[in-house]
């Protein structure tokens, strides 16, 4: 943009500061467009080893009632502001000691739980009581009632993820207390496993509710086999076999704004580099492996955690004798609905990065 009349620096000072003083913006002054994305979400590992004995202290100092609600730790991405994990995505492992009951209520925040370990808890959704194992997800859509409780004689353990960043962002933030800390179960146990958990088949009868999934809880069993029956079949080059839990109405992502993977790295296999305009906070549920992203080599194993930012450089190893499972949380559609979402193959050197630096935490 050509200046007219303002060849001195002093005159141009000036005239900034006026405009400034006005409330506007002299948008010439600075950098408005980038030619690629540019983002503060940094590449990072949390290890489960670190992880676990902080929580496990929390569950001596902290009970989820009232007020707390809640006994989680959130993964805190270091060059994300508010704590969250990526800039859309905010995760957290959450603690359920015997007996306890982490109170109802409902958030426009969209939620997942994916289970990490122990058996004997259950989580209550919109009158559904959803039994949890090691490897069930369990989706809290927006707005929607839900409280966890646990009968177990052990701690139980699961991964919390939510679309908290983004409802903030948008100033769409609500909640709301349930009267009791029990919402009434109105269900048979596992309603919407037995109606809509076969795969392909649904009841001839009844209306679905156009703002909840049909199925919310997706059992480790079911899924565990359909990942078997794919690995026979085929595998991606950048994600090996890799499989989307969808909407079984409308075969599209679990959840509007939250996609869920889960994927099998089989032993052996060095996965080809790719990149995508979204972000993603993938758990190791089972083996051990690593990922290069942007560059640097990631080594994990069962319990971690690991962010891929948005336009970065991604591919996965198991170099191990045994499978690697990954789950993962990813923002693809919100992208996607937006018309934003862009994915790119990495051409050079047979489709595998340089590795220039090793995380260390």
């Amino acid at each position: 943009m050509a200046l007219k009349a303002m060849t001195a620096q002093d005159a141009l000072q000036d005239f900034i500061g006026a405009v400034e003083r006005a409330h506007l913006d002299a948008p010439w002054t600075g950098e408005v467009l980038s030619h690629s994305p540019r983002t503060r979400v940094l590449p990072f590992l949390w290890r489960w080893a670190d992880v676990e004995p902080l929580l496990m202290r929390a569950g001596e100092l902290v009970t989820p009632d009232r007020g707390v609600e809640r006994r989680i730790l959130r993964l805190a991405n270091p060059g994300v502001p508010g704590k969250t994990s990526t800039h859309t995505l905010s995760t957290a492992v959450q603690l359920l000691l015997p007996g306890e009951c982490a109170p109802a209520h409902r958030h426009s925040p969209t939620a997942i739980r994916f289970i990490m370990q122990g058996h004997g808890a259950y989580t209550t959704v919109e009158g559904e009581q959803c039994p949890m194992e090691p490897g069930d997800l369990v989706l809290t859509p927006s707005w929607t009632w839900h409280d966890h409780g646990s009968e177990s004689s052990g701690p139980v353990i699961w991964m919390d993820g939510l679309d908290v960043p983004l409802i903030r962002s948008l100033e769409t933030m609500f909640y709301e207390p349930f009267p009791d800390d029990r919402q009434p179960v109105s269900k048979a146990t596992g309603d919407s496993v037995r109606r809509y958990g076969a795969g392909g088949l649904k009841p001839v009868w009844g209306k679905l509710r156009s703002d909840l999934p049909p199925l919310v809880h997706y059992k480790w069993e079911q899924t565990h086999a359909a990942l078997q029956r794919l690995a026979e079949l085929d595998a991606s080059p950048f994600d090996d076999v890799a499989m989307e839990y969808t909407n079984t109405a409308t075969g599209g992502s679990a959840l509007r704004t939250i996609a869920c993977w889960i994927q099998l790295i089989r032993p052996g296999v060095r996965t080809q580099a790719h990149r995508q305009t979204s972000s993603a906070v993938y758990h190791v549920f089972a083996g051990h492996g690593f990922s290069i992203i942007a560059g640097q080599r990631f080594d994990w194993r069962k319990g971690d955690f690991f962010s891929i930012p948005p336009w970065a450089w991604h591919e996965h190893a198991n170099e191990e004798g045994e499978e690697a499972v990954l789950f993962s949380i990813q923002d693809t559609p919100v992208f996607e609905a937006l018309g934003l979402y862009r994915e790119e193959a990495y051409a050079e050197h047979g489709g595998h990065q340089s590795i220039t630096g090793v995380f260390d935490g």
